[in-house]
């Protein structure tokens, strides 16, 4: 019989194995960085064909990792599309639309996931969703939080009017906010030229924590949303008159899209004036280049860190945006400018310098990270896991998808705008109008020929309005089973 003194250094130095072994194993768990901008076009990121802006580190991302050149925010809209990244399901399924809705109360969140499976899940920048990171997002500490209130009545009286001059509409009385929900009024009420730069701050701040467990820091962005203050140093970044117009720019679009209203689309005037549009574009790409200078930050602090290695980073928005293209401005549309969004993948198990046609959703990038670190994926999510596509395995997951966006509560009878894309084909419908527009993508990238009334489209048109019709039926029923009204 063995000494109970050896049995016990036995089980001692086999309990050491263990516990050394499943720290080896934490360790090489990867880190996730969730970094999302605001309306920022897919065409905004000078190593993916945009000469005109300078984004160097975004173009590092670019080079060292994938990207997926045909993602979408199939609701380009911010609160909901922000939802939808992080609950990883349609606004159909957690009901977040349309703008501001309380999101569904049964869904899982990213933020949780990753912090029962042994994460540190910090969030720093803004905020639109109901509740706050830490009680509705999983989340459970913010650095920099950047949302509505804590200005006791002081509305953007730092920045009252953007670059142009013209007045303030946008993030009136938000503060920026410690942990424990204090106001930092040092840092400004609204919007500010360096609010960016507060946000860096912030999750510059979470990474210098050094903790042992792996960490998910959501970085929220607000650029380039507007209004559009020009940080120091970029004030004269971009030269109004050397700033192409986009492509398919227009003085003003054809038809009500169904919100033209709307407040993006009140910025300037219709017709629109090129030199105005001009103008908006280089303040616009100005800050998208601030926003590039804060993410080169973070990514100095994660190599400072020793995490820089050993971390999945991802970059993406949560919608484009029309800034002249067909005479828009806002969002709330389905061409390729507002539903497209950039989005770059880099770290373990991403390869390096690929460009993926792959069409995939933002609520795809959820259950591609449970996969990539080895996590379940909740069964609330419906998004799909892009690992397939990263590893070469198969070329695509969808072989087409849809976009959608109503004004008001559906099921009621509200302007509502749906579209079908495939690898080739888009199909828009309008309610409004009962309008369709039909493009051919792979010979008109920039939309600019509706070929909904052509005859020889015909059988092209009708086979996409079933496909439109089959995907929205169980949808719009799921929403009319659900009551009128939710609470938090």
């Amino acid at each position: 019989m063995q000494h109970p003194t050896l049995r016990r250094t036995r089980f001692l130095l086999l309990a050491g194995l263990f516990v050394s072994s499943a720290l080896a194993q934490d360790r090489r768990r990867p880190n996730v960085l969730l970094i999302v901008s605001d309306d920022q076009r897919p065409d905004t990121i000078h190593a993916l064909g945009n000469a005109s802006i300078d984004t160097p580190n975004l173009d590092r991302l670019v080079k060292g990792g994938a990207a997926f050149t045909r993602a979408i925010a199939p609701i380009p809209h911010c609160t909901p599309s922000r939802a939808e990244i992080m609950t990883g399901a349609t606004t159909f399924q957690n009901k977040s639309s349309p703008f501001g809705k309380v999101i569904d109360a049964k869904m899982i969140y990213w933020g949780t996931t990753l912090r029962q499976g042994g994460y540190h899940t910090w969030y720093s920048g803004k905020w639109m969703n109901d509740g706050s990171p830490k009680t509705r997002g999983g989340y459970e500490e913010t650095s920099a939080l950047f949302s509505a209130g804590g200005a006791g009545g002081r509305d953007n009286l730092t920045y009252p009017t953007s670059h142009n001059g013209q007045t303030v509409t946008g993030y009136t009385g938000w503060t920026f906010k410690t942990d424990a929900g204090k106001a930092e009024l040092e840092k400004g009420v609204g919007l500010t030229p360096i609010t960016d730069r507060h946000i860096a701050d912030g999750a510059i701040a979470l990474i210098n924590r050094r903790s042992a467990q792996p960490f998910f820091l959501h970085v929220n962005f607000t650029a380039p949303h507007d209004p559009l203050h020009l940080p120091p140093g970029y004030e004269k970044k971009y030269d109004p008159a050397a700033m192409p117009l986009p492509p398919n720019f227009l003085t003003a679009h054809p038809f009500d899209h169904g919100n033209a209203g709307q407040r993006d689309e009140l910025m300037l005037p219709v017709p629109r004036d090129p030199l105005a549009v001009k103008g908006e574009i280089a303040a616009y790409y100005a800050l998208i280049s601030h926003m590039d200078e804060q993410i080169g930050r973070i990514l100095a602090a994660l190599e400072a860190a020793g995490q820089d290695k050993n971390t999945i980073i991802i970059f993406t928005s949560d919608h484009g945006l029309g800034l002249g293209s067909h005479g828009l401005m806002g969002k709330t549309n389905m061409y390729e400018h507002t539903i497209g969004v950039p989005l770059l993948m880099a770290g373990p198990g991403i390869p390096q310098n690929q460009r993926l046609s792959a069409q995939m959703y933002l609520r795809d990038l959820y259950p591609t990270v449970c996969e990539l670190v080895g996590l379940p994926i909740p069964k609330t999510v419906e998004g799909k896991s892009m690992v397939p596509v990263l590893q070469g395995r198969v070329a695509q997951i969808y072989p087409e998808v849809y976009g959608y966006w109503h004004r008001a509560e559906l099921p009621a009878p509200v302007p509502v705008q749906r579209m079908v894309r495939t690898e080739r084909w888009k199909l828009i419908y309008y309610s409004n109008l009962d309008r369709y527009q039909l493009f051919d993508l792979a010979n008109d990238p920039y939309e600019r020929r509706d070929l909904s009334a052509d005859p020889s489209h015909e059988e092209t048109r009708a086979e996409l309005r079933t496909r439109l019709e089959a995907w929205f039926k169980p949808r719009i029923e799921l929403l009319a089973a659900a009551p009128a009204k939710r609470k938090s």
